[in-house]
């Protein structure tokens, strides 16, 4: 885990779906896990959903809260 991976957490933003548009660190828990479960998309897209599960499930969310405001 890099301080660029967390940066794109907090600025990219889900590009399909029903979560689109919402930003990768807004992802709900519940899609996470579904994501873990089914398989993450290939490439940085799916490497960043991953790193936000991993976050989300070990309970370090707020991890992103001072990158919000950069």
């Amino acid at each position: 885990m890099n301080q660029e991976a967390l940066q794109l957490l907090v600025s990219r933003t889900m590009p399909y779906g029903k979560y689109k548009d919402r930003l990768l660190a807004d992802l709900p828990g519940h899609y996470l896990g579904w994501f873990a479960r089914e398989g993450f998309p290939a490439g940085e897209l799916g490497s960043l959903i991953a790193l936000m599960y991993e976050l989300d499930h070990n309970a370090l969310r707020h991890l992103l809260d001072p990158l919000r405001n950069r």
